[in-house]
């Protein structure tokens, strides 16, 4: 029997049974308190690579600063950026400003509730135009994340690499046979809750799976083998060389234009390092001859999702007048220690301010 006809013969008893496991069990988490759509996008996007846990104190935050999406449309990406800091993989905060702005101009500041309205924003894929669409407008959408994708290898026994299309493909088509019926919404985070707490990818709690006898795998005994370890992506190595420059209590911050690894936030200036290059010729190039650079003062070293991050300080002295931003940059400034908490600043620039500084 293939898994689509698996799906199909043990459908209606699977749903029962998980659904009924998800509303004894569901953890007690604030943005399933609410059906606005606004907020289950926000907890969505949010949620993508970032701990349960990490999300709920930054969630609570970013909707009392932000209430409504025509409040983050007409915010400034920098205050956005500013209230996503620490959380990482600001790409989301920078699309979530984009498509707050396209909903204002095209759905007079409601989300759409059609799948293909809102795949058509930024920063909306398949995944996250299902969640929305089923969790807060009740529609028959089909999702599939890490989680999701696990469970429903073992329960019918895909195989299959993570990344595979077939896989891919197979996947979305089980998922979307298995969300049409009552409660959607509910079905679909209750197969996430499921693979968050139950189907976890090492060790399993299967004696307490609420859809333990129609599992594939487990009757199979390849519960450990499905689905197959994700190839780990090579590690980049990035080296910046950073200038430090102070005047009086102040530092030198410059915002990066929109787009790539860090766009739309605050840091010390700083350039990416060639291969062979030194931190002083590098930093010169950037700021050109009005800066004095001085010799590395520190090695910070932090990882990254993909890559292993090396931060190499330099000292340098700028002359009274700033005049126009290097490239790379919108703007720069003097920024006081009182001013610098209310900019979006990445978490390893936060350390290295602090390092340079003698905060730590």
């Amino acid at each position: 029997m293939s898994p689509v006809e698996q799906a199909r013969a043990i459908k209606r008893e699977v749903r029962a049974q998980l659904l009924r496991w998800f509303d004894q069990h569901q953890r007690d988490l604030p943005w399933r308190k609410t059906k606005d759509p606004y907020g289950v996008w926000v907890s969505e996007v949010m949620l993508q690579q970032t701990q349960v846990d990490r999300v709920i104190r930054y969630w609570t935050k970013f909707l009392a600063r932000f209430e409504t999406v025509t409040a983050l449309a007409e915010a400034e990406l920098a205050d956005v950026l500013s209230m996503w800091t620490g959380l990482g993989y600001y790409s989301r905060a920078r699309n979530l400003h984009r498509a707050a702005k396209e909903i204002v101009e095209k759905f007079g500041g409601a989300l759409p509730d059609g799948v293909e309205q809102l795949l058509s924003l930024p920063g909306f894929g398949r995944y996250t135009a299902g969640a929305v669409a089923s969790i807060a407008f009740g529609l028959e959408a089909p999702l599939v994340d890490g989680n999701v994708a696990r469970v429903l290898s073992r329960l019918l026994e895909i195989d299959g690499a993570p990344g595979d299309r077939q896989r891919e493909a197979l996947l979305w088509e089980v998922a979307e046979l298995l969300v049409a019926g009552a409660r959607p919404g509910d079905w679909n985070q209750a197969l996430m809750e499921l693979g968050a707490t139950v189907c976890v990818p090492q060790n399993p709690l299967c004696l307490l799976c609420p859809v333990r006898t129609s599992c594939g795998a487990l009757a199979s005994g390849r519960v450990d083998a499905l689905p197959p370890p994700k190839k780990a992506a090579k590690r980049k190595k990035l080296e910046l060389a950073v200038a430090v420059a102070r005047k009086g209590n102040a530092v030198l911050l410059a915002r990066r234009e929109e787009k790539g690894l860090f766009g739309g936030l605050w840091e010390l200036p700083a350039v990416e390092l060639p291969v062979d290059g030194t931190g002083t010729h590098a930093l010169a190039q950037l700021l050109g001859k009005r800066a004095t650079i001085g010799p590395e003062l520190i090695i910070l070293e932090r990882t990254l999702t993909h890559r292993d991050l090396f931060l190499r300080l330099h000292p340098v002295e700028l002359g009274a007048r700033l005049g126009k931003p290097p490239a790379g940059y919108l703007e720069w400034r003097w920024v006081s220690a009182k001013e610098r908490g209310a900019l979006g600043m990445s978490s390893a620039m936060q350390s290295a301010i602090a390092e340079s500084l003698g905060e730590t």
